[in-house]
């Protein structure tokens, strides 16, 4: 069986790409979730990652690492993972590669944080522009293959890639406009996604370098995680 290493679910954008992909797809695989710390990340990642980073995912001798890569072995395995069409297995493939090398301004500016809702200080013109791609982005994949999801009527690796910004969303109040609002909301209502959610809830963890930036971003106004220990 797979096995999937992890980091915090409340923080982990990274992680949750292949995790929410293969959960929604039904690939079994066992979750190794190691948590970040101030002392010792790069010491028990570098156990199961060759760049110490997550995620990692092993298959028997077989280790992969980086999320697309992850994606991309597994396609070789799950047909499902891409969708069946040509067209839209490129689109999927060239949107879920723009995400992964770009959209900058929205990873800096609102870190990944499940369990709060912060009231930013600014949207300035470098994140602006990152909402209206992905707003342009989304729009196109919707309309072109019908929905509900990007590349059609099934959840795939395309959707997966973009999970994360249904999170950012939701914590930092974002809004896309009302096509993008309800991919945003079909997204955050997937059984995976609300599994993700409650469990990263739960975490009792906090990592400074994570929660210093999340504050620097806007004003906390809630926060629904567990006590921290």
């Amino acid at each position: 069986m797979y096995k999937l290493y992890i980091a915090n679910k409340n923080y982990s954008s990274w992680s949750l790409r292949p995790w929410v992909l293969m959960s929604e797809l039904g690939i079994p695989f066992e979750e190794h979730l190691v948590a970040f710390s101030e002392k010792n990340n790069w010491d028990e990642f570098r156990k199961f990652s060759p760049t110490g980073l997550v995620p990692c995912l092993s298959d028997n001798e077989t280790l992969v690492w980086e999320s697309l890569a992850i994606v991309e072995y597994l396609a070789e395995k799950h047909s499902e993972v891409w969708p069946e069409n040509s067209s839209a297995r490129a689109w999927a493939r060239s949107a879920t590669v723009e995400m992964h090398a770009g959209f900058s301004a929205i990873r800096n500016q609102c870190p990944m944080t499940c369990g709060q809702r912060i009231k930013m200080h600014e949207i300035d013109s470098s994140l602006q522009k990152d909402l209206d791609r992905l707003a342009e982005l989304w729009i196109q994949g919707l309309e072109k293959f019908g929905g509900p999801f990007l590349a059609g009527n099934l959840f795939t690796a395309v959707d997966a890639f973009f999970c994360p910004i249904a999170f950012r969303a939701q914590s930092y109040g974002l809004s896309l406009g009302d096509l993008p609002d309800q991919y945003i909301q079909r997204l955050l209502s997937m059984a995976s996604m609300q599994d993700w959610y409650e469990a990263g809830l739960k975490e009792p963890w906090r990592d400074k370098g994570h929660e210093e930036e999340i504050a620097a971003t806007g004003e906390i106004v809630a926060d629904y995680r567990a006590a921290a220990v």
